[in-house]
């Protein structure tokens, strides 16, 4: 095992856990979470583990000092599904103060640390350029949205761009649709293909920028290790589709027929401002990761939807 030390927030979710188990046996990892027991519980194996509270600075800052690399993925969950919370003005605080703030704690640690990292990698989102109903390609170049969660990146990654003014190398990883058959997006995606009512969401020209989590470790990785990587990555396979070609490929690997639209309104509904998340898109693209030479696992949806359902290919 390498002795650098990499401190990970959001170690317990969905991506963490992938990340933690990639990792774990070449680099000494520090788990930083608000419940080091159950993290212990959950992760075991790690270095160490730190009680951390993202809005307070305290003695977690001193974990900081001497670690080679700082990768922070936590936050509230944007998506919480149907029987989830919904977007009330007090979440919407949430979403963004778990992130703005938890991000401008770290990083002021960072500054304050007397050996600083070699390298900080945040989390982001796609969200960051705003709803669009096209295949307008955007890549890391592309300016911002106005939007609720285009602003929440936005102020997420001017806290996390401070860290290049401590020569601290800074990455803001802006991730897509993330699929996983057991949480997240995807089980809520599949549930009417399952009962045999699947269809695309309307207009269903909204692109879909996926991405499979062996990728998404894997450009974690590649992040942290390649220092040619800097500024914003999109996080998303090249094969990005619109809404109505993911729903035909989810439909035939499903086995079942993709016929019943979705109208909008059902889902303003159901989801309220959350289903901006669906009724919209970002056509994304991985420009960066493909110039700088990242090997993608799962480039196209139907072999990763294969791979996570574990059906034949």
């Amino acid at each position: 095992m390498s002795t650098k030390r990499i401190i990970i927030t959001g170690a317990t979710g969905l991506i963490g856990r992938k990340l933690v188990a990639e990792l774990q046996n070449e680099y000494a990892l520090v788990i930083f979470s608000r419940n080091p027991s159950r993290a212990r519980d959950t992760l075991p194996g790690a270095a160490d583990y730190v009680a951390w509270q993202p809005a307070e600075q305290g003695a977690w800052a001193a974990a900081l000092d001497g670690a080679w690399g700082v990768i922070h993925l936590a936050g509230a969950p944007i998506s919480t599904g149907l029987l989830g919370k919904r977007w009330t003005p007090e979440y919407k605080a949430e979403i963004r103060n778990s992130r703005v703030i938890g991000t401008r704690g770290i990083v002021n640690a960072i500054a304050a640390a007397s050996q600083r990292p070699n390298v900080f990698i945040c989390a982001s989102a796609v969200g960051y350029y705003g709803p669009y109903r096209d295949s307008t390609p955007l890549d890391e170049s592309a300016p911002p949205g106005h939007d609720f969660l285009a602003q929440v990146c936005v102020a997420w990654e001017a806290e996390a761009a401070r860290a290049e003014s401590f020569g601290v190398r800074t990455v803001q990883l802006r991730t897509g649709l993330l699929l996983d058959p057991e949480s997240g997006a995807l089980p809520q995606i599949m549930l009417p293909f399952k009962l045999m009512t699947g269809g695309p969401i309307l207009p269903g020209t909204q692109v879909y920028p996926w991405i499979h989590p062996a990728d998404e470790v894997g450009l974690i990785r590649f992040a942290l290790e390649d220092e040619r990587v800097r500024g914003p990555l999109n996080a998303v396979a090249p094969g990005a589709l619109p809404n109505r070609e993911f729903a035909a490929i989810l439909g035939k690997v499903l086995g079942s027929p993709s016929w019943l639209p979705v109208p909008e309104f059902s889902l303003r509904i159901a989801l309220g401002e959350m289903a901006d998340l669906v009724v919209y898109g970002q056509n994304a693209i991985p420009r960066k990761a493909l110039e700088l030479g990242y090997q993608f696992r799962f480039p196209t949806l139907e072999p990763a939807l294969r791979d996570l359902l574990k059906l034949p290919q």
